[in-house]
């Protein structure tokens, strides 16, 4: 009987994180945000929250991030959005990652929308 090869071991997430801030750093997108969703959501681990200067840019990060992702062995990136460009969402598996026009991002506040809300804050109410 032949010797099995072991399978490699599945990324870290702390690696695919890397690689995407890597991937949208390279690619000059801008207000690069990472949000920790342990024990807050069963969706994923992480959001990655990034800006592009225009729909185009918008288009090409995502579209660079799931080419780069493919080559290191993360497969195949479903990518939702990249027509319109206004936003543009990369589903990593166990990250997320949203990339929005600056007006797009201001107007759905998923930065606001995931923050921990400090007790006794009046906006938490």
């Amino acid at each position: 009987m032949g010797s099995r090869r072991p399978l490699a071991p599945a990324p870290s997430e702390q690696t695919l994180l890397c690689r995407i801030r890597e991937s949208l750093d390279a690619d000059k997108a801008e207000d690069v945000v990472t949000i920790d969703l342990h024990g807050r959501s069963s969706l994923a681990d992480a959001l990655v929250i990034a800006s592009g200067r225009s729909a185009r840019h918008v288009s090409s990060l995502a579209e660079n991030l799931a080419r780069k992702l493919k080559d290191a062995g993360y497969g195949t990136r479903p990518i939702d959005g990249l027509e319109q460009g206004d936003w543009v969402l990369v589903d990593a598996g166990d990250v997320i990652v949203h990339i929005f026009r600056p007006e797009v991002r201001v107007y759905y506040d998923l930065e606001g929308m995931w923050s921990v809300r400090e007790p006794g804050n009046a906006a938490a109410h």
